[in-house]
């Protein structure tokens, strides 16, 4: 008996590896120009009706998340989904989920936390308070590690920290603080690897298959919704975080956002970016002096 529905992923499937060349090739540049001018349109689309921009991400990443939604939405191509996109806000918010990556976990790259504890805190402890800006939280693991971490240092009672991403969802999550427990084994070694001071397990309690992180963290955490490419400087802060957001940018992007850090940013303040990000092409890279270049922690030095 035929199969109706996996007969029609198969033709999707098919019709998404004619753009891709997956087939052999790459396409012709027709319809290579076509779906260019297509994917343009949707992003301006989304953009336009909704205020999410993605126009100046990436192209090959934002493309196949594009694909992985017209798979799902079971259309059968890039302007079928734009006209879904344009009449249903519920399809447009999926696309913007697929299109925003979320990848976090407590004290991800323990090495980077060591290297904040080590050569930042001296600097921090010589402030009477201080303002520290997460960008790009996501739900907000790494965020309640620089609280832990602060608290560990006895600065915390110092601190303010706002931690924003472009998707609601996420920040809900994030202000919940709770997370999988089984994910906590893993956890206990990145912190333990960061430089922990005390047990882990005592900055959490197990409410069934769930750990929640003690309320006292996040009495000094501000959770808002903020768009790294259509929105302004909000506050002027010592240290901000960005780690492994601008990768998916393009370079005229990439080059907005470090305008925005740099206004963001106080004298003397703390640049802290991933591993595979850098300011050396970028028209700041002589305003800052390196810190730790393996870990990407700068400071404005203009």
């Amino acid at each position: 008996m035929y199969d109706q529905k996996a007969g029609d992923l198969s033709a999707l499937r098919k019709l998404g590896s004619v753009y891709s060349g997956a087939d052999g090739g790459r396409g012709t540049r027709e319809e290579e120009e076509r779906e260019r001018i297509e994917i343009a349109l949707l992003l301006e689309g989304l953009y336009r009706l909704y205020g999410f921009d993605f126009r100046n991400y990436a192209y090959p990443s934002v493309r196949r998340r594009i694909w992985h939604r017209i798979y799902a939405e079971r259309l059968l191509s890039v302007s079928g989904l734009q006209e879904r996109v344009l009449h249903d806000r519920s399809c447009a918010e999926r696309l913007v989920d697929d299109l925003v990556i979320h990848v976090t976990e407590m004290y991800r790259d323990p090495s980077l936390f060591a290297a904040f504890r080590e050569r930042v805190v001296p600097l921090l402890r010589e402030l009477p308070s201080f303002r520290i800006w997460h960008a790009g939280c996501s739900t907000g693991e790494e965020v309640y590690s620089t609280a832990i971490l602060l608290h560990e240092e006895g600065l915390y009672d110092r601190a303010r920290i706002y931690a924003t991403d472009i998707n609601e969802e996420v920040l809900h999550v994030a202000e919940r603080a709770a997370y999988p427990l089984k994910k906590m084994q893993e956890y206990t070694k990145n912190y333990m690897r960061a430089g922990g001071k005390d047990a882990f397990s005592g900055y959490y309690g197990a409410s069934g298959n769930v750990a929640v992180f003690h309320p006292f963290l996040g009495e000094r955490i501000v959770f808002a919704q903020h768009n790294l490419v259509t929105d302004r400087s909000f506050n002027e802060f010592h240290v901000i975080f960005c780690r492994n957001v601008m990768i998916y940018f393009d370079s005229i992007l990439q080059n907005h956002v470090h305008d925005l850090f740099h206004e963001s940013l106080c004298p003397q303040g703390i640049l802290v970016l991933g591993h595979k990000e850098s300011i050396t092409f970028t028209k700041h890279a002589g305003h800052y002096e390196t810190l730790d270049q393996q870990e990407k922690i700068f400071r404005k030095i203009k």
